[in-house]
């Protein structure tokens, strides 16, 4: 038993469990035009990880039997999967919500300018990463010219209607620049708000903040700058109980871009698969089978747990 879950064991006097899913995780692949600092998938042009559609079929009679979940679309840049807006049309026909979770700089990648209609038109929920508000914190993270492509896309979604009109959120995401935990999310949100309004009329629906995990290009980064141990320590020393009932592992399910299961995707990058004696591929998952299953955790879990909380929807506790 590992440390984490040794924590989880003293306070709730069982293992971490799943409750009914509410998400459907699906990482299309890891091909991205970008190469950030902080991606736990290592996301770069080249990547060769591509979802095939006979898997993304598969998927769909999941959902089909659970009409009721979120379909939570990652990568990567899920856009440049050649086979997404099918998917995506696909899932909204079986009347599921459907998330994307979008770079926003891909929009000027070829073929894609008319992504901001399709995703009006499919009335998805997006969720978009903007690890600052400001230019030299999102260029030293992201590269050269990104902040600059990064508001110019929010301004697009702005005019149809994403982050204006109720029916059409548009969350951003802070991700940390460094080893160190994400600040209060509530007044992180009032300053990206307060400033975005003012330098380029852009408006949006909720901020999320997301801790970086110790995986990925950010655990290289972590070992090329001899921090991995400080900020290991960091996480276990800000575990905070109060999460453990929001953490996102319990209300979801992982599919990686070849059909594997997990609890997460951070899970689903280290390579650990659903629990022993479940199914791990979509293909032979029985979808009652989800609820009540048994977390596997491992000590990167305490990057979800630390300080007010970390998840795919931003903290979890005030």
């Amino acid at each position: 038993m590992n440390s984490f879950a040794r924590a989880v064991q003293d306070q709730l006097g069982h293992t971490l469990t799943a409750a009914e899913p509410m998400t459907i995780q699906v990482n299309v692949g890891y091909r991205c035009n970008l190469s950030c600092r902080h991606c736990h998938v290592g996301g770069h042009p080249e990547r060769q990880e591509v979802m095939r559609w006979e898997t993304m079929e598969s998927i769909l009679r999941l959902v089909s039997s659970l009409p009721e979940t979120r379909v939570d679309i990652t990568g990567g840049a899920p856009e440049l999967n050649p086979d997404f807006k099918r998917f995506v049309g696909a899932v909204r026909k079986l009347g599921n919500t459907v998330q994307v979770r979008t770079n926003l700089t891909v929009f000027f990648e070829p073929g894609m300018e008319d992504l901001p209609e399709f995703f009006q038109r499919n009335n998805v929920h997006l969720v978009s990463s903007l690890p600052c508000y400001l230019d030299s914190n999102v260029t030293a993270q992201r590269g050269s010219g990104v902040y600059q492509r990064s508001i110019e896309a929010l301004q697009q979604l702005n005019r149809f209607g994403f982050g204006v009109e109720p029916e059409r959120p548009l969350n951003l995401v802070y991700n940390p620049g460094g080893a160190f935990l994400p600040p209060d999310q509530k007044s992180l949100e009032q300053d990206y708000r307060t400033y975005l309004q003012e330098q380029f009329g852009i408006s949006f629906t909720t901020l999320l903040t997301i801790a970086n995990m110790p995986i990925g290009r950010f655990l290289q980064e972590l070992k090329l700058n001899d921090k991995e141990l400080e900020y290991r320590q960091l996480l276990e020393r800000s575990f905070n109980p109060s999460t453990l009932e929001g953490v996102m592992c319990r209300h979801q399910v992982c599919i990686a871009w070849d059909g594997s299961l997990s609890d997460c995707d951070f899970n689903q990058v280290l390579g650990l698969e659903l629990s022993e004696g479940l199914p791990q591929h979509v293909n032979d998952l029985d979808p009652s089978q989800l609820a009540g299953r048994r977390i596997v955790t491992g000590q990167h879990c305490y990057g979800c747990t630390a300080g007010c909380g970390s998840s795919c929807g931003g903290a979890l506790v005030a």
